[in-house]
């Protein structure tokens, strides 16, 4: 209800007292029964207000000192709100709260322990990538009253942001994936990614779970940070849970026998990349960890559905395979991605690669040796907007110009389409799919 609403954020309540089911920061997409939170940035969502009142929005957050109708909620701060708001929801919720995070891979790792967790318990988690201190809370909000598990991604831009999404969260198990050289133009080195990502760790009360990848060692090491109980996952044998006799199919599904604690089984994962066999490694340690039977663990990862842009995997009309790893970029992720579009069978394989953002001073040096590994593995690339691959790529301006150098692909032929999420090289996939 909208009092108890304002009772959980200090709010004054204005107008009648209404029942609200979920919130929403965007006016656009908002859901009958969801409270709207304006935040103030470079647009004031004060604006909006009416729009989603219209929408159906039941009540609203102002920082104003007046009610433009319905119902009101007053508080000084929306968005200070919005957290609060999500801790009083977190304080009903059982202690099965997972916090994600790492550098690389954090999204697929939410998306297939969703997966995992439903086989067993009522599961809400973060949407897409829903990972700051906005979209956090309001996955909290947006969980249902009976929820018996929450997945929550939690992404930083510098030290102490996971820390106060833990605040907000209070999370009972943490994963961390990889401590690598992404956003160093926002942290400086990666000394302090891994100092931000241990943050997760250290929030953890002792009976919590740290899931630690052990073959990275930033993250092997927070083990020491932590006074939970540690679960260490990789690819060797001598962890607690592990994969061997890894195998791809012919659209890059890998297989694999899954190691643990509390048994081993065969797993086909519907995700695609070998890349994606540590998320889900990291994905069965925290559900195995939160009681998840291995059979339950091998069904939930091969039913797992990844977000939007991630290795989706098409044919064009003309038979042309293409590979959509377009949401975002990084050196190890798009590493990762050439070397699945180097494992499928393909006359003629092409990379358009758009730029990986937030490198630093490391930016030139990292966007060559992509090139580099590219040219070793056969694949040509085609680069948009993005000077630093080299010489040895093809070097166009637009998503036009790049749609039109792939005209000549031919059936049996191959494209991936990767960059940050600032070049949109997902218009060149849905071109070639005819989906424009």
């Amino acid at each position: 209800m909208a009092s108890e609403v304002a009772a959980a954020t200090g709010g004054e309540l204005m107008g009648p007292d209404v029942r609200i089911d979920g919130a929403s920061i965007d006016s656009r997409n908002i859901r009958p029964g969801q409270l709207f939170v304006p935040i103030v940035a470079e647009r004031d969502g004060h604006d909006f207000i009416r729009s989603a009142l219209d929408a159906g929005a039941p009540a609203y957050f102002t920082s104003r000192p007046e009610a433009i109708g319905g119902t009101a909620i007053r508080v000084a701060d929306t968005a200070l709100a919005l957290a609060d708001l999500g801790r009083a929801v977190r304080r009903r919720i059982p202690d099965r709260v997972v916090g994600v995070t790492g550098s690389v891979g954090k999204t697929s790792t939410k998306d297939l322990l969703a997966g995992v967790l439903q086989t067993t318990y009522r599961t809400a988690a973060s949407e897409k990538s829903f990972n700051n201190e906005l979209g956090l809370p309001l996955t909290l909000a947006g969980a249902s009253d009976d929820v018996e598990a929450v997945v929550l991604e939690m992404g930083a831009r510098g030290i102490g942001h996971i820390e106060l999404l833990c605040s907000i969260a209070s999370p009972t198990v943490g994963v961390i994936t990889r401590v690598e050289g992404a956003h160093l133009e926002l942290f400086g080195d990666i000394e302090s990614v891994a100092r931000a990502k241990g943050e997760l760790v250290e929030s953890l009360p002792a009976d919590g779970i740290a899931v630690l990848n052990a073959d990275h060692r930033y993250v092997a090491a927070m083990a020491d940070r932590t006074s939970a109980r540690v679960l260490r996952y990789g690819l060797s044998p001598d962890v607690d849970v592990y994969a061997s006799d890894i195998v791809l199919d012919e659209e890059l599904r890998a297989s694999f026998r899954l190691h643990t604690p509390w048994g081993s089984t065969e797993v086909r994962l519907g995700a695609r990349g070998e890349h994606q066999v540590p998320n889900a490694l990291a994905a069965a340690a925290a559900g195995g960890g939160l009681g998840v039977s291995v059979e339950d663990i091998a069904a939930g990862m091969s039913r797992a559905e990844l977000s939007g842009l991630r290795m989706e995997l098409a044919r064009s009309a003309n038979g042309v395979v293409v590979l959509n790893d377009a949401y975002n970029a990084n050196p190890t992720s798009m590493s990762a991605a050439l070397r699945s579009l180097a494992a499928l069978q393909a006359g003629r394989r092409v990379a358009v690669l758009g730029t990986m953002a937030e490198l630093g001073d490391e930016s030139a040096e990292q966007h060559l040796a992509i090139a580099q590994e590219a040219q070793a593995l056969g694949i040509e690339v085609i680069a948009v907007d993005e000077p630093h691959y080299g010489d040895t790529a093809r070097h166009l301006s637009g998503v036009d110009a790049a749609v039109a150098a792939l005209a000549d692909l031919a059936a049996g032929d191959a494209v991936l389409v990767k960059g940050s999420r600032v070049a949109a090289l997902e218009r060149v996939a849905q071109a070639l799919l005819g989906r424009a």
